[in-house]
């Protein structure tokens, strides 16, 4: 059991900006700003990526393509460093409305690989797990015209599973909790969040302070990190 006095550091690990998610309503630096004041201790940005619900130019070459899509997370990143607030970067991308939030990899990586725009979910985990990256599903049994499966993928094929986000119905939520624990996979929590006006407080929380993505990785990975599901 956690002592109630303990410090603890709550991170987001699902949160989008405007433009860069064509979904989301507000910006990079009005998010961190909300953020910072809503007592978390860093975000992972995770905009929708390119093949995605993207606000990005279609037509764009590929570098200018990476360039928009990491802006999201460069302002988030510039206005929280000087309030406190820790940005890192990922990604969370689409196959036919299944979508898998990406982190540890880098925007190096991004620009020279254009072929990720358009994978297989098998060569998609294949390929970012080979480099290094980790891979969680994102809220899988959510169901919508544009998916076309809404059922987990193998669960060979990702490092764990979102089991509570803030914008789903609790009967989605608890579908994936069952998924994660039937197959004995790494957990996690995140807000989903498009714009401050909801005020979804999710993400998890660690004893120790984050001092790079791959910490908070290590933490979900090993079942360490605290999910924070609101009452």
């Amino acid at each position: 059991m956690r002592n109630p006095h303990e410090t603890m550091y709550i991170y987001e690990t699902h949160m989008h900006t405007s433009p860069v998610s064509a979904c989301a309503c507000s910006s990079p630096a009005e998010q961190a700003r909300s953020y910072k004041d809503r007592g978390y201790a860093g975000i992972i940005v995770t905009d929708h990526f390119v093949n995605g619900n993207s606000g990005c130019p279609r037509k764009l070459p590929w570098n200018k393509k990476m360039e928009f899509f990491a802006s999201g997370y460069e302002k988030a990143k510039k206005e929280g460093g000087p309030l406190g607030l820790d940005v890192f970067f990922g990604w969370e991308y689409n196959i036919h409305g299944t979508e898998f939030l990406t982190y540890g990899l880098s925007l190096d990586f991004l620009m020279a690989h254009p072929e990720i725009e358009s994978m297989t979910a098998a060569r998609y985990s294949a390929f970012i797990r080979g480099e290094g990256g980790y891979i969680a599903q994102a809220h899988p049994y959510r169901d919508g015209f544009w998916i076309a499966n809404p059922l987990p993928v193998e669960p060979r094929l990702i490092d764990g599973v979102e089991v509570y986000n803030a914008g789903q119905p609790a009967s989605v939520n608890a579908q994936a909790y069952e998924f994660a624990r039937l197959h004995n996979l790494p957990m996690q929590a995140g807000s989903d969040s498009h714009h401050t006006d909801i005020p979804f407080t999710s993400g998890i929380a660690l004893p120790k302070k984050a001092e790079s993505i791959f910490d908070i990785i290590a933490a979900i990975k090993t079942k360490q990190a605290e999910l924070i599901v609101p009452r």
